[in-house]
């Protein structure tokens, strides 16, 4: 299918057409083809409505293509659709590229920060180790209180 984009259609909006994936259902009746395309330039946004109408208007030969390439009794249907994924990455890089930004900014600012109280505020200083009993109580007549 990719290569009868690139080499047999001669529709010039075809131009930066790539097949990502095609998914077929199990009867062979019909084909998704799921495509990406490129800009002129990187920083030219792509005419995807010019595609889209070019590749519907080149489904009839691409499916005699399949049809003649596959040798199975039914040509599938072909259906076109536009793969978001690669947008939904680049989306998603900027997401994190600002992520990493606000995080930097973040450090910056903590890195001379201080406390605005002690550091450890239930430490008392001096104190001795307990065994969490009240102060006098026998560690013998606690546990009697509980075996009753």
């Amino acid at each position: 299918m990719a290569s009868a984009i690139e080499h047999e259609i001669k529709d010039p909006r075809l131009a930066g057409v790539t097949i990502t994936d095609a998914k077929v259902t199990g009867d062979l009746h019909d084909a998704t083809l799921y495509y990406t395309v490129m800009g002129p330039t990187l920083d030219d946004e792509p005419d995807y409505t010019g595609v889209a109408a070019a590749l519907e208007k080149a489904t009839g030969v691409l499916r005699t293509k399949v049809g003649a390439g596959t040798g199975v009794r039914f040509t599938p249907t072909l259906a076109f659709v536009r793969d978001t994924v690669p947008d939904a990455a680049h989306h998603m890089e900027e997401l994190l590229a600002r992520t990493r930004a606000a995080d930097e900014d973040l450090a910056r600012v903590r890195e001379g920060a201080k406390h605005a109280g002690d550091a450890d505020p239930y430490r008392v200083s001096g104190a001795e180790e307990t065994d969490g009993l009240a102060d006098g109580a026998d560690t013998e007549d606690a546990s009697d209180d509980y075996r009753a």
